[in-house]
């Protein structure tokens, strides 16, 4: 796989924090150059108890959701109890590694950011393109702007901050990649996974931020 295959037009992150994991994303889908959304939903919450983000072709981002949501029912059915975050993560990274080595006409490449919350506490995941499947202690970031997000998180990040403190560094990291690069836009969404509840933040929140 090339590193141009691999090369999406985004900026996601996640950062754990001591009473929760944060998600953040921006909200711009493009087409090489082409801006062909201003209003994408790149972070998505797949059940009471898991979030996610999403960077790559977005059709396969959203079949992906689809497929993940009915497993983790399905396993719920079965066993009688909720899927944990380490057994969610594992599910998803089957799946993108089935996807990538399927023969297709149209190979897609997704890059997930996993949040979730079971018995053990709150988790973050990364699952990379190639299935493979990462706990995350601290925070993490993919997409084409990633690298000017990750600068931020380097300097500013602390652990042990609060959920409160990692919205503003979040949002602060993901601004910082909007105003350098040009494949990330038009807003930022934040999505924050609690050990009591997923709720996404509240644009005015946000914008106070900034």
């Amino acid at each position: 796989m090339t590193a141009e295959q691999l090369k999406t037009g985004t900026t996601t992150l996640g950062i754990v924090c001591k009473d929760g994991v944060v998600l953040a994303a921006d909200k711009r889908a493009t087409a090489g150059t082409m801006i062909v959304d201003k209003r994408a939903d790149k972070v998505h919450v797949l059940t009471d108890n898991f979030a996610c983000t999403i960077a790559g072709s977005v059709s396969e981002a959203q079949l992906l959701i689809k497929l993940i949501r009915a497993e983790l029912k399905l396993k719920e059915i079965r066993t009688l109890k909720a899927p944990s975050a380490k057994e969610a993560a594992n599910l998803l990274g089957g799946m993108l590694y089935a996807s990538l080595r399927r023969m297709s006409m149209f190979p897609a490449v997704t890059h997930f950011l996993l949040s979730g919350k079971d018995s053990t506490g709150v988790h973050l995941y990364d699952l990379f393109p190639d299935g493979s499947v990462t706990h995350v202690p601290d925070y993490i970031s993919s997409g084409s702007g990633s690298v000017f997000a990750l600068g931020v998180l380097e300097s500013h990040y602390k652990e042990g901050m609060s959920v409160a403190e990692g919205v503003k560094l979040a949002v602060k990291a993901v601004n910082t990649a909007l105003n350098r690069d040009s494949a990330s836009g038009n807003g930022i969404d934040v999505v924050v996974v609690t050990d009591k509840e997923i709720k996404r933040v509240l644009q005015k929140e946000v914008e106070v931020v900034l």
